[in-house]
């Protein structure tokens, strides 16, 4: 079992350009296990320009803009083959495709999952940030008990023979203006926050982005 993970930086990059890269490196990773061959596993992260993207379970209704306020929005709209519903992506939201292989980590898809929102819930407490998860949905939440009850990072993945593909979304610098034109992950009762928004000032996505890949590395050994 090789619990190695290995780490790259996309960058910016459109959110089908990415798709696609993943898709390639997907289908590659299944193909060694097919063969006996050992696997890697690679720890993607991006931002996305404007994208709107829905999952394969998902409800277009969810999306409250039409072609033309789109376009207005500089924003695209993306029908995908992750689960859940639909979410926002933009600049100043970390995303993160672990492309991971979970038998070398001997985890179920269910345990994988959990295992992501507990770094991120780790290293947002370095923020000072507390968070928790919603019973009953994916991700990575604020005052699940109050009216206040927000979601800071959404979580949506694909997986075949236990290789996993898609991932998580963090708001860091996020416009969350965005997030009005949709109901997030199918909610019409819950919130959405950001890093900046809590903390009342930006945060430097690179520092972020070491001690989440720690925190990651620490939750798969």
């Amino acid at each position: 079992m090789n619990k190695e993970i290995k780490s790259a930086d996309w960058g910016m990059i459109e959110y089908n350009k990415a798709w696609e890269n993943q898709e390639s490196i997907f289908m590659d990773t299944i193909q060694q296990k097919v063969d006996g061959l050992n696997t890697e596993n690679l720890l993607i992260f991006c931002e996305h320009p404007h994208v709107y993207t829905l999952g394969k379970s998902g409800d277009e209704h969810n999306l409250l803009l039409n072609y033309m306020q789109l376009q207005v929005k500089d924003a695209v709209f993306v029908k995908t083959n992750r689960g859940g519903d639909i979410t926002y992506h933009g600049p100043g939201q970390l995303v993160g495709y672990p492309i991971f292989d979970l038998a070398n980590f001997n985890v179920g898809l269910k345990q994988y999952i959990y295992n992501i929102e507990e770094a991120i819930i780790k290293t947002l407490a370095v923020y000072n940030i507390a968070t928790t998860r919603l019973e009953g949905a994916t991700g990575v939440w604020l005052d699940v008990d109050q009216p206040t009850c927000r979601k800071i990072c959404a979580i949506g993945v694909r997986s075949s023979r236990y290789v996993t593909m898609h991932g998580f979304a963090l708001n860091v610098n996020t416009d969350l203006s965005y997030f009005n034109h949709i109901n997030p992950c199918g909610f019409t009762d819950k919130g959405v926050t950001s890093m900046e928004k809590e903390l009342g000032h930006k945060v430097d996505m690179e520092e972020l982005k070491q001690k989440l890949r720690a925190s990651i590395e620490e939750q798969f050994q």
